[in-house]
């Protein structure tokens, strides 16, 4: 349990870092709401669209980090007593799933256009279609891979809590986390940064705790007092 604990935790702050970098590189591209001069200017001058590119590579490795996360907690849970029910163990798999899906494809088509520019795309960029890849992006990632997160963080908080690796107080701020990543309705960025805030949380736990020590098993009863082989009767004489 140690040896995956300390995975899951090492590989969760792997993934905030990377995480939060590409999201501070993929935060230069034009939002949905700047005009479109904006979107213009941006792409023709070609400055910025580098760095969106390089976030948009660090995203699969932010997820691969991920991936390694969750196997790694999915591993300890396997270990815990008692054993994670078997609806509560899938559907966290199943939501980290979609979590690094829909983050894939939403920063795919943020990036998109930056990623054309900078691999030799049209020298003049239409403002409507940048937009529109943008907002398909937004909707992938703030509407379905937050859900993802949400899912996922509620259902291992839940887990570890009834495994004994979370504290009640712990628990209860991976919980309320957690609510945020199911209930927020915001396109800010800066909402997703909620998601490595709890991953971090959790990485910390997992650090902190200390398995308990196995009861020994108790002495085995003495030996018993070796008995004396009965002697046979002498045989009676007629």
């Amino acid at each position: 349990m140690k040896a995956a604990a300390r995975i899951a935790a090492l590989s969760g702050f792997v993934f905030v870092v990377l995480f939060v970098v590409a999201l501070v590189l993929l935060r230069r591209a034009p939002h949905l709401d700047d005009p479109d001069a904006t979107y213009t200017a941006f792409y023709a001058h070609g400055g910025d669209t580098l760095f969106v590119a390089l976030g948009l590579y660090l995203v699969p490795l932010a997820g691969i980090a991920f991936l390694w996360h969750m196997t790694a907690i999915r591993t300890m849970l396997d270990t815990l007593t008692p054993r994670p029910s078997g609806m509560a163990h899938g559907l966290n798999l199943l939501a980290g799933t979609i979590f690094v899906t829909m983050l894939f494809a939403g920063t795919a088509a943020i990036g998109a256009v930056a990623f054309a520019v900078t691999r030799g795309g049209p020298a003049s960029i239409d403002p409507d279609t940048a937009r529109a890849l943008t907002a398909v992006g937004y909707g992938l990632v703030f509407v379905f891979a937050v859900r993802g997160a949400g899912m996922f963080a509620i259902t291992t908080t839940t887990l570890l809590r009834a495994g004994g690796v979370l504290s009640t107080p712990w628990a209860v701020v991976g919980w309320l986390l957690a609510a945020f990543l199911l209930v927020s309705v915001s396109n800010n960025p800066g909402a997703l940064l909620v998601f490595p805030v709890w991953v971090l949380l959790i990485g910390v736990a997992l650090l902190l705790h200390r398995a308990p020590e196995p009861h020994p098993d108790p002495d085995p009863d003495p030996d018993p007092a070796p008995t004396t082989p009965a002697v046979p009767a002498p045989a009676v004489e007629h």
